[in-house]
C-alpha cells in the first residue's frame, strides 16, 4: 500500500506525541458530565458519524450522563440476533474485517506486506508455548460510529488473562500498513478461555485516544497504563468456573480499537464470502468450528 504525504506525516506524528498522555486527557474528558459540554460532544459525534440511535435501549442522547456512557451503550436486546447455527463461530464485534486466514510460519497477516509473529501478540516468553500454531485468526477493526461491547464468540470458560503494556499507535488502515508489528506493540489484553473448539483467545488491543480496556468479570483493566512488564491472572479449572454463554458480553472498549480473534489448528473454516474490508455486526457467523477432541478445550 503506497501512502500519500499526509498519510506518512499522520504516522510520523504518531512516534513523537505522548500517546498515554493524551490517550488519559481523553479519557477523562469523556467522563465529564457537566450536562452543555457532554450533550455537546454527544451531538457532535452523532452528526459526524451518522449514528442510528433506533438500536439503543436508551435512544434520548440527553439521557447519558457522559459520552463514554453513550460510546459505551448499551443496545436493544433483539438489536443483534445470534445466528442460529449452534457450531457458528459469531463475530465478537461490529466493525470491518481487516484480515482473515491461518497462521502460516507463526505469523499473522497485518496488512499487504506486514505480518507478525504470534509469540509477539501472546507476550510469550522465549520459549514458551502455546496452543495457535497454524491455527485460525481474523482481526476486526471498530471505527468510531460501531457498538463498542465486546461478545463471546463461542461459550467458553475463561482461564488466563494477560494485559500486555506497550505504545498506543492507531489501528486504522493507514497506521496497520505502515508500523510494523503494530498489534505486538500495542498495549493489549489477552483473554483465554476453553470452548468445545478448544483453546480460544480474545485479544482487545488498545489504540490512540483508547483510554480504558474493560472486560465483565475484573472491571476496568485501563487506566492506568501500565508497565513496562505483563500481568497475569490465571483461572484454575479447579477454582470456581468462569463460565461465559455464546453471545454474552465479554467486554468493552472506552473508545474504539480492534479485536483479535484467535483459534487452533482445524478448529474452524472461516465463511468464504468473508474478506478484508467486509462488515460485519455482533452474532453474525464468521465461520463453522469442530468439536475438539477430549481434554483440548
Amino acid at each position: 500500500m503506497s501512502l500519500r504525504l499526509v498519510e506518512r506525516l499522520f504516522v510520523a506524528l504518531q512516534y513523537l506525541i505522548p500517546q498515554r498522555w493524551l490517550s488519559t486527557q481523553f479519557y477523562r474528558l469523556a467522563r465529564l458530565n457537566w450536562s452543555p459540554l457532554k450533550d455537546l460532544m454527544i451531538q457532535a459525534f452523532i452528526r459526524r458519524y451518522r449514528i442510528d440511535l433506533s438500536e439503543a435501549l436508551e435512544p434520548d442522547p440527553r439521557a447519558y450522563p457522559h459520552f463514554n456512557a453513550f460510546f459505551t451503550r448499551t443496545l436493544k436486546p433483539d438489536a443483534r440476533p445470534l445466528d442460529p447455527d449452534p457450531q457458528a463461530v459469531l463475530c465478537p464485534v461490529d466493525g470491518m474485517i481487516s484480515q482473515i486466514g491461518t497462521i502460516e510460519e507463526g505469523r499473522l497477516l497485518q496488512a499487504k506486506g506486514r505480518s507478525y509473529r504470534i509469540e509477539d501478540l501472546l507476550a510469550l516468553a522465549p520459549g514458551e508455548l502455546h496452543s495457535f500454531a497454524d491455527g485460525r485468526f481474523v482481526t476486526l477493526y471498530l471505527s468510531p460510529r460501531d457498538y463498542h461491547r465486546i461478545h463471546m464468540p463461542l461459550a467458553g470458560r475463561l482461564e488466563q488473562m494477560v494485559y500486555v503494556p506497550g505504545r498506543l499507535f492507531s489501528v486504522n488502515r493507514v497506521t496497520a500498513a505502515a508500523v510494523p508489528d503494530l498489534f505486538a506493540r500495542n498495549e493489549r489484553l489477552i483473554c483465554c478461555f476453553a470452548t468445545q473448539a478448544g483453546p480460544m483467545a480474545v485479544i482487545l488491543v488498545g489504540a490512540l485516544i483508547v483510554g480504558g480496556l474493560e472486560t465483565v468479570w475484573a472491571g476496568e483493566i485501563t487506566p492506568p497504563h501500565r508497565g513496562p512488564l505483563p500481568e497475569r491472572w490465571d483461572y484454575p479449572a479447579d477454582a470456581p468456573p468462569l463460565q461465559l454463554a455464546r453471545g454474552q458480553e465479554l467486554g468493552r472498549f472506552n473508545l474504539g480499537s480492534t479485536v483479535i480473534l484467535l483459534l487452533g489448528r482445524k478448529a474452524a473454516d472461516w465463511a468464504p464470502d468473508l474478506t478484508p474490508g467486509s462488515r460485519v455486526r455482533v452474532g453474525q457467523k464468521l465461520g463453522v468450528y469442530y468439536p475438539a477432541a477430549p481434554g483440548t478445550g
